[in-house]
């Protein structure tokens, strides 16, 4: 799997979500922003995308899913502590 693959699988299955996916050789890391996780908890974040790749974590394409899921604000406030 290729990052972009990953990338358009999240989109399709979270609407109108920014996704960043970095990695290769089925080890990566994913950063998923959308509405859609607005009120719920950081376990149901990850579930969605999980969702949305568990077909190719099951077959190994996908070794390791590191995930990252934050609303908008969530994300305003997150992406100003990383860039510190």
């Amino acid at each position: 799997m290729t990052t972009d693959e990953i990338k358009i699988l999240i989109e399709a299955a979270i609407e109108a979500a920014q996704v960043t996916v970095k990695g290769d050789n089925g080890m990566f890391d994913t950063t998923v922003v959308a509405d859609q996780f607005e009120g719920l908890s950081p376990v149901k974040k990850q579930q969605m995308v999980y969702a949305a790749v568990n077909e190719h974590i099951t077959s190994g394409a996908i070794h390791a899913l590191s995930i990252k899921a934050y609303t908008p604000k969530e994300w305003a406030t997150a992406s100003k502590l990383l860039i510190g």
